[in-house]
């Protein structure tokens, strides 16, 4: 019997240190393992949110795969945190910078040894794009597997609450029933419900070619994630013996098929950090005016809150990104090369001849939902796309805005800004009724290297539950958002603040006129008087002249090391 498998990478390795075979067997591998094509199974499991809690079971049904297909699994795990845990104090700061932390850990367990291929299980926010990038370093044959979709909440709402924490600042929400509605909004594991960026997220890896086809948002109390899981197992034993490794994935193309993707889901304006994060390990450059350019071409498809009435669970019911793939072929690259070993468009066939997209339809019956309502039709599509990059002088380097769940009376805005220096400030500004219909809210100093860059849904939730605010008022930052953001929210505006963009200059009164279909932001007014572009140029160097930038926020610990 010969000793080792040719095509084991780890081979030269064991020659030269036989006591890494020793370790292996004292963490119960056998003898006849230590031969076998080994496979790093890498997760998020842990109790730090539903997305994360049931992903161990998702590795163990992996591993059957890997076993089943003649490999070795080893079990790796990097906990991720959640935002929903960090809303309202500090902890916010740290969320965005997790997902920096998680690619270094993941990197660290690819390279301690000669991996023959690597499965990544995760389901949300930061943690996907965290293990897309480890996965771009490593360069390994690699499947990512999506962690799926909480169910719905009553009424097909979802876990957010946003508006308990507003109405009971306010006092107008008894405790029974916050605590009525904690107790249903989350009720099972998996991905909050609505098209945030942990929806988005998954969306994307399988968009990308990382994931197998339709595994994006799958109920994650179905037995078919975990039969998906099991697939994916043997699908990495099938990338490792045919040498394809994620960069032959991970190519433009395929970055350009996400951001279509994107635009026609109405996916999160997060992901416009994320992917071309993931980009960036491949040397690839994604500048937002790719982002721009799909989302004037791309049909806006997919209506899952909060750009529509639907939970994530019930677009993958609809035919999720495959069938959405489908509908927008011709926009997209369907040469590139996939984790199932075939093409995109060699998926797509597939699926189309087995009847995939009639597979899980009649499941909306349950709901009374048409097919065609969640997922349109490519000729019912109402508007192109979903996010607009803005530029003006407000925004040289550009900032982001999710139309797709921006009321249509707030596409163009001209009003007075209101500035604050933290979100908590601004928000508590909301909740005491200081804020007047029309204005624009600016938060600075939010942005990455003013504070991590945490999200601001706080105070997008409190305007949202303020009638007289949610379709009147606009929130321009150099932070970001939630996915499950609604209304008109200018994020990721640069430069920002902390690096003296002139978001850090405006003042009280300046007028900011906002307008979407233009892509325009500016600031075309002092202290309450419109004035030229030439004029706003002239007082914002003179207040440039005074300003200062402010001392680091953290001077130790991680967040002084990124």
């Amino acid at each position: 019997m010969e000793k080792h498998v040719k095509s084991q990478r780890s081979q030269k390795a064991r020659d030269i240190w036989p006591q890494s075979d020793a370790l292996r067997m004292g963490t119960n591998w056998s003898e006849g393992d230590l031969d076998k094509l080994q496979i790093l199974v890498d997760d998020v499991w842990g109790e730090s949110h539903p997305g994360s809690v049931h992903l161990d079971r998702l590795s163990r049904d992996a591993a059957i795969g890997i076993w089943e297909s003649g490999g070795r699994p080893a079990h790796f795990h990097v906990t991720d945190i959640c935002d929903g845990w960090a809303q309202g104090h500090d902890g916010m700061n740290y969320i965005l910078a997790s997902r920096e932390i998680m690619a270094d850990m993941v990197e660290l367990h690819g390279s301690v040894w000669p991996w023959d291929g690597m499965i990544l299980i995760s389901s949300c926010d930061k943690s996907i794009p965290a293990h897309l990038m480890a996965a771009a370093r490593l360069d390994l044959p690699t499947i990512h597997i999506p962690g799926g979709s909480m169910r719905p909440g009553p009424r097909m709402s979802n876990s957010i609450l946003g508006d308990c924490s507003t109405r009971k600042k306010e006092g107008t929400i008894s405790e029974e029933e916050v605590r009525r509605r904690q107790r249903t909004a989350a009720p099972s594991c998996g991905a909050c419900q609505f098209m945030g960026t942990a929806s988005t997220m998954q969306c994307m890896a399988e968009a990308l070619g990382m994931a197998l086809p339709g595994s994006a948002l799958v109920p994650a109390t179905m037995s078919v994630i975990q039969n998906m899981a099991r697939q994916a197992g043997e699908a990495v034993i099938n990338l490792a013996k045919k040498g394809i490794t994620s960069s032959q994935i991970l190519t433009r193309k395929a970055f350009e098929n996400a951001v279509a993707v994107h635009a026609a889901i109405g996916g999160s304006t997060n992901a416009l950090l994320h992917l071309p994060a993931i980009a960036k390990e491949l040397d690839i450059d994604l500048p937002l005016e790719i982002f721009d350019k799909y989302n004037r071409l791309i049909p806006h498809l997919a209506w899952v809150q909060p750009s529509g009435p639907y939970p994530s669970e019930i677009f993958w019911f609809a035919g999720g990104v495959p069938l959405v793939q489908w509908y927008i072929k011709d926009f997209l690259h369907l040469d590139v090369m996939t984790v199932t070993g075939n093409t995109l468009g060699e998926n797509l066939a597939k699926l189309e001849a087995s009847d995939y997209f009639k597979q899980y339809c009649d499941f909306l019956d349950n709901y009374g939902v048409n097919r065609n309502h969640v997922i349109n039709l490519p000729a019912q599509a109402k508007m192109k796309g979903s996010i607009a990059v803005l530029y003006g002088n407000l925004a040289p380097e550009g900032a982001v805005i999710k139309y797709s769940a921006v009321a249509p009376e707030m596409m163009e805005h001209r009003g007075p800004a209101r500035v604050f220096d933290s979100e908590e400030d601004c928000c508590a500004a909301v909740t005491a009724g200081k804020i007047k219909p029309g204005d624009v809210l600016i938060i600075r100093y939010e942005g990455f290297h003013g504070s991590g860059m945490p999200e601001m849904l706080m105070t997008t939730e409190a305007l949202a539950v303020k009638h007289e605010l949610v379709k009147t008022t606009a929130l321009v930052t150099d932070g970001r958002f939630s996915g499950g953001t609604r209304g008109p929210c200018i994020g990721h505006v640069l430069p920002e603040a902390a690096e003296g963009g002139p978001i850090a200059l405006v003042e009280d009164d300046d007028i900011i006129e906002i307008n979407i279909p233009e892509r325009s932001l500016n600031i075309v007014g002092i202290k309450g008087k419109e004035v030229s572009a030439e004029e706003v140029t002239r007082i914002l160097a003179i207040r440039r002249a005074g300003w200062s930038s402010p001392a680091p926020k953290f001077t130790r610990g991680v967040m002084a090391r990124l």
